[in-house]
């Protein structure tokens, strides 16, 4: 579907990283299972290689946030929050187009920048055979479909874990009790590490209610909402990252949750913006210079240096850091607003994903020299309050970029 496009394999990798995400909780583990396919085929096409695991980490991140699944992550948000996991599964929608859509126009620009291509004919698996073993998927529809049936998370994932030995009968990779027993033995090893993190996470709530270290952290987002919400919520945002650090997604917002959301909610944040600010930032811990997990993951698959490309993933996921103040600004982000104004959030959001993309890889109709990266981005920032006029500003920045854009590349044809 995406390969014969320019730096198809990135594209690819996106979309793949996305999905695999999705039902994957640790951003790292996501890599070393998709990057190993990905990784080889955007450098044959050209990527450099910190460029290449940078953009797999980001993507492979960004499937923690993609719903209907979320890595785990929404069930444990219903679970803390009392929100019901359809309300959720909407309300992440909006978001998780914006970030895919931001790495996805990363990628293609930095395509057009370094003039790549995409694969041949003959380097592209038949569509035709793919289509044969669509029924691969049938376990996830049926998981997700339980859920909205309103079955419990316990119930769901029982019929889907039966589902998939089912399905693999239908397969070359026929599982007899053998297998089934070695995998759920393997299910329940993986679930150790989240269920450790989230006990202990609990142990955490303890023993900040007892102590008043919670109180003392609410009191001190509260006095810098005095000064100004934006200042508290980037302090927040600091505090939710480097709890992060270093742990898997769903244990990391396990943890943020249990410190950060309580002191926003105490500010006056409702619940559902303060739970999904945390988890945002919970989640791209992982590509966070110093500690980026899964972008060192992607380093050590392209062969390239760790720090450079956590700091690549970093540019390459700079959405994701932006986001979360958007959908503050703008509730029509969550579903939280008449249809009408969750509509032109959603337009002037994704132009504003537009020009920060366009400002990170000096690309806009044709290169961006440092003064028009700074236009872009100062375009882009101007998309977040959600107010009309600070939209108009950012719409009137980015058509006469778009207008100055076109008319160089007509005289230069």
């Amino acid at each position: 579907m995406a390969g014969r496009a320019r730096g198809g394999p990135a594209k690819v990798s996106v979309l793949a990283s996305g999905l695999m995400g999705m039902i994957n909780g640790t951003s790292a583990g996501n890599v070393v299972s998709t990057g190993s396919l990905t990784i080889p085929l955007m450098k044959k096409v050209g990527y450099r290689p910190q460029s290449a695991g940078a953009i797999e980490a980001a993507a492979s991140t960004g499937g923690q946030i993609m719903p209907p699944i979320m890595g785990a992550g929404a069930f444990i948000m219903a679970e803390i929050t009392g929100i019901p996991y359809t309300e959720l599964v909407v309300a992440a929608l909006i978001p998780a187009i914006l970030y895919f859509a931001s790495i996805y126009l990363m990628v293609d620009f930095e395509a057009s920048r370094t003039g790549m291509r995409g694969m041949r004919a003959d380097e592209l698996p038949k569509l035709k055979d793919l289509v044969r073993q669509v029924y691969l998927f049938l376990p996830i529809v049926i998981l997700i479909g339980a859920l909205f049936a309103g079955y419990s998370v316990i119930r769901a994932g029982t019929l889907a874990i039966a589902s998939a030995a089912v399905v693999s009968w239908l397969t070359p990779y026929r599982m007899g009790p053998r297998q089934i027993y070695e995998a759920l033995g393997l299910g329940g090893r993986m679930c150790i590490q989240i269920i450790t993190v989230c006990a202990c996470a609990g142990l955490i709530v303890g023993v900040i209610s007892l102590t008043g270290v919670g109180a003392r952290f609410s009191n001190l987002l509260f006095d810098l909402a005095q000064q100004s919400t934006l200042l508290a919520l980037i302090f927040a945002m600091m505090i939710a990252i480097i709890l992060g650090m270093g742990m898997p997604t769903t244990a990391a917002y396990a943890v943020a949750a249990s410190v950060v959301a309580p002191g926003l909610i105490e500010i006056g944040i409702e619940p559902l913006v303060a739970h999904f600010f945390v988890f945002y930032f919970a989640v791209v811990s992982a590509i966070t210079p110093p500690v980026a997990l899964a972008a060192y993951a992607g380093a050590a698959i392209a062969g390239s240096e760790p720090m450079r490309t956590s700091v690549t993933s970093f540019k390459v996921g700079l959405a994701a850091f932006i986001v979360p103040f958007m959908f503050f600004y703008s509730p029509g982000l969550l579903m939280e607003a008449p249809w009408y104004i969750i509509l032109r959030n959603m337009m002037t959001a994704l132009v504003g994903v537009y020009m920060l993309a366009g400002s990170v890889q000096g690309w806009f109709i044709g290169p961006a020299g440092p003064v028009i990266r700074l236009i872009l981005l100062a375009g882009a920032l101007c998309m977040i309050s959600g107010s009309w006029q600070t939209d108009l500003i950012g719409i009137a920045i980015g058509g006469a970029l778009l207008f100055r854009g076109l008319q160089i590349s007509r005289k230069t044809a």
